[in-house]
């Protein structure tokens, strides 16, 4: 019998148990509107509040959160499918010509006869990376990673017909796992011969404990209802405004300390993992009372980045780590939660205790081929070749030195030599300027120096942005140390001013600007709205109140805004380092060239991805608070040789060999 493989997404699958509140917000306002009315008598005006802060608790007991609907990758196709079986949505298996999933912001796109179709980011639908990848193989899907927005070709198809290898470096760690994948299918599991102790592994406890949040929620809301009820019985005939007021004041506070240790307790559940050779048991979010693996249904289990449904929202959402189980079949057995946990002890206790552990930052030993995707089959068949720069051009030169390949100098428009990812590159453009070729020096085996120096000597057109930004700078300091006057003993001048160095001024993107305007008018016009409705008895009323209110908050909330947007912090970039300046010239930090490693988007932390300067040995020197545009920083990083990207924290990004 033929088992058609299917793969359902994350999602939310019930309360579990668990009493969640629904509209929080708005019977917060409630309770507030409450307390500010003047309700006669007292018990009636603290029966409304009481009423407003436990409806949500008595809304989400009487109706607890529906199951929410599923994507579903099958033999009939890609399916949104309601908890009860009736379909949303659905692209038709004979339908899909292509997959494919951006690298940037892992979006899944649909390819079809008359089109392609955007259907949304594959962690949103529930879907891991590597889990969608094997299954839509198995059912003869063609799949792709690509940059950009999976535009395509101007044709409009997908793959080009001289290219049927991976042309992404994620596509390529796809495979790789998947090849692990299905070598531990067909290879039986071999325990291991001693007996070990089981191990036991949980999230670190998180700071403040939880023990001390839910008691310090409760004692603020005690608080609050214990305050309510002393003005209540203080004037049983009913309180006056100021005691209303005071009521509301103590009303809010409390409500949103409640229902804010209630979404963090739910956010910090702790994960408890539990590993023997037969075994894995995991207690946590959605777990219940632990979910069970047992060993011999698992062939091997994928560590490393996958979704998570999110404890607060239900949302299935990106997590830095998860574990996938995969079953003899190639199937998805089971998804375990490891949010927290140490990926390095993780994955060790894994191993030692018997089960297959695929990884995708496991470096896979590079052949002679690596990085030669793009020429001639004969850079691969050539043992021990590397590359060598000729009279006429460049050549692939065998272990003995005869050269076996040339690459004429009228082919090459351009030879550049950059650093990714804290490594140094080779790129070569034709005539046309379009690139041609592209890989790593340490493939082509030849010193980022010895291509520079002898390349220039062919008359080769080579570029090397961070060399000529090294010997710029150091040429701009010896010329200063001659040309400077001397100076008195113990005065060794001036600092040189990074606003005035010569570079790209990057500045905030406009959507940033005008967002930051208008969330300051609309907390100004909110500010206004309250303060007209509290203190408007005593201004004359509310309306005439707020309406001088409403028009002075706007010009505060512009005024106030202005204020700041004309010193606000620009990002230089230039061949002495990176500096953040103000507009009116103010230095807030400096770093020296020789200082950065890398400059880039740093998705390390569950947060806003945000923008930092790396030293060459990876660590965070740096933050940027406003967000510039990334694609002019990108090409002034490469204009004034600053690396951009994180640097390999195996091998640190050191300066270019001068």
């Amino acid at each position: 019998m033929t088992v058609h493989p299917e793969l359902v997404g994350q999602s939310w699958t019930g309360s579990g148990g668990r009493l969640r509140p629904v509209g929080a917000g708005p019977f917060t306002l409630a309770a507030l509107a409450a307390a500010l009315l003047p309700v006669r008598p007292a018990w009636l005006w603290a029966a409304l509040i009481a009423l407003a802060a436990a409806a949500p608790w008595l809304i989400g007991a009487l109706r607890p959160r529906r199951p929410e609907p599923q994507w579903r990758l099958s033999e009939a196709g890609l399916e949104l499918t309601r908890p009860d079986g009736e379909i949303i949505t659905r692209y038709e298996r004979e339908r899909i010509e292509e997959l494919a999933v951006t690298a940037a912001d892992g979006r899944l796109t649909v390819f079809h006869k008359f089109g392609r179709t955007s259907v949304g980011e594959l962690a949103r639908m529930g879907f891991e990376p590597l889990a969608f990848y094997v299954t839509a193989r198995r059912l003869g899907l063609p799949m792709r990673i690509l940059d950009g927005d999976a535009d395509g070709p101007p044709d409009g198809s997908l793959i080009p017909d001289d290219l049927s290898g991976p042309d992404h470096p994620a596509e390529q760690r796809l495979m790789a796992q998947e090849a692990e994948l299905l070598a531990a299918v067909h290879e039986p599991r071999i325990l291991p011969e001693e007996r070990r102790e089981p191990a036991r592994l949980a999230a670190p406890p998180p700071s403040p404990g939880r023990g001390r949040v839910a008691a310090f929620g409760a004692l603020v809301a005690a608080l609050g209802a214990l305050m309510i009820a002393r003005i209540a019985v203080s004037d049983p005939a009913g309180p006056d405004p100021v005691a209303r007021l005071a009521a509301g004041g103590w009303a809010l506070p409390a409500l949103l300390t409640l229902f804010a240790t209630h979404r963090r307790l739910l956010a910090e559940r702790p994960v408890r993992w539990t590993i023997t050779s037969g075994r894995i048991v995991v207690h946590g979010r959605r777990t219940g009372r632990g979910l069970r693996v047992h060993a011999a249904d698992i062939a091997a289990v994928a560590v490393g980045p996958g979704v998570r449904v999110d404890p607060v929202t239900g949302e299935p959402g990106p997590c830095p780590l998860a574990v996938l189980a995969f079953d003899h079949r190639m199937g998805l057995l089971a998804r375990l939660p490891a949010h927290d946990l140490e990926e390095f002890q993780l994955v060790h206790a894994l191993h030692e205790r018997g089960y297959r552990v695929i990884t995708p930052g496991a470096r896979a030993p590079r052949p002679s081929a690596y990085g030669l995707d793009g020429l001639p089959d004969v850079f691969a068949q050539v043992p021990g070749g590397r590359l060598v720069v000729t009279d006429d051009g460049l050549g692939w030169a065998d272990a003995g030195g005869d050269v076996v390949l040339r690459m004429p100098q009228d082919r090459l428009g351009g030879v550049e030599l950059l650093t990714i990812a804290g490594q140094a590159w080779l790129r070569l453009y034709d005539s046309d300027g379009d690139e041609f070729f592209a890989a790593p020096l340490s493939a082509l085996r030849i010193s980022r120096t010895d291509l520079r120096e002898t390349a220039r000597r062919a008359g080769l057109p080579v570029t090397d942005a961070e060399y000529d930004a090294y010997l710029s700078a150091a040429f701009h300091g010896a010329v200063e140390a001659i040309s400077a006057p001397a100076t008195e003993a113990g005065d060794d001048g001036p600092d040189p001013d990074p606003a005035d160095a010569p570079g790209v001024l990057l500045d905030a993107t406009r959507r940033s600007r005008v967002g930051t305007y208008a969330l300051s008018v609309a907390l100004c016009e909110v500010v206004a709205a309250v303060a007209a409705l509290w203190l408007g008895d005593s201004l004359g009323g509310p309306l005439l109140t707020a309406a001088w209110a409403a028009p002075a908050g706007l010009l505060i909330g512009l005024f106030g805004n202005w204020v700041y947007d004309r010193n606000r912090d620009q990002l230089r970039v230039s061949p002495a380092g990176i500096s953040v300046v103000t507009r009116r010239g103010r230095v807030a930090w400096d770093l020296a060239r020789a200082a950065v490693g890398g400059v880039g988007i740093d998705d390390s932390v569950e947060r806003v991805p945000r923008l930092v300067v790396w030293s060459p040995a990876g660590r965070v020197l740096r933050q940027v608070s406003f967000p510039p545009d990334l694609d002019e920083l990108r090409r002034a990083c490469e204009r004034f040789g600053l690396p951009w990207g994180p640097p390999d924290a195996d091998r640190p990004a050191a300066p270019p060999e001068l």
